[in-house]
């Protein structure tokens, strides 16, 4: 699917909400047994995805999905694990290294949803970039290893 300079710098600007930089953990997680580890685990996992998409590592970056991986960027456009990976290792697209607050880590047995709200720069075709977004990532752990099923986003106007 062909796609306008805009609407790729959105998209791969939306669909990096599923990386964050974790400042803290836990706040609102259930308690189950496990919990400090997986959210030690997740925050670790997290941290590393998203210094690979920075650096655009692009067996780092998809060795953390599954095949089935789907993203919900903020305009509601449905895209896959191949589409991501690409739009992620797009020559023209450059990413700087950025933060995430109101992380937070919910785990429900094998599953897990990590949020928060990211500001994200970076250039597209050489122009500049900005964009707000709040997220949700879904992990699932199968057979013993956690993997990011699926991202959600919601595009917030500029802080001001």
């Amino acid at each position: 699917m062909a796609r306008s300079p805009a609407d790729q710098v959105a998209i791969t600007t939306l669909a990096l909400i599923g990386f964050a930089w974790v400042w803290g953990c836990g706040g609102g997680s259930q308690a189950i047994a496990g919990d400090a580890t997986d959210v030690a685990t997740l925050t670790r996992q997290s941290d590393d995805w998203d210094k690979a998409i920075v650096r655009k590592d692009a067996k780092a970056i998809a060795g953390n999905m599954t095949e089935d991986f789907r993203i919900i960027d903020g305009y509601g456009n449905v895209d896959g694990k191949a589409g991501f990976v690409a739009d992620i290792l797009d020559p023209k697209l450059t990413i700087d290294p950025y933060t995430v607050e109101e992380f937070n880590v919910r785990l429900y047995g094998d599953t897990a949803l990590l949020s928060g709200r990211t500001h994200m720069t970076g250039k597209h075709d050489g122009q500049p970039f900005e964009s707000n977004y709040r997220y949700i990532d879904i992990y699932v752990r199968t057979k013993g290893a956690w993997k990011i099923v699926s991202v959600q986003i919601t595009k917030l106007a500029p802080p001001g």
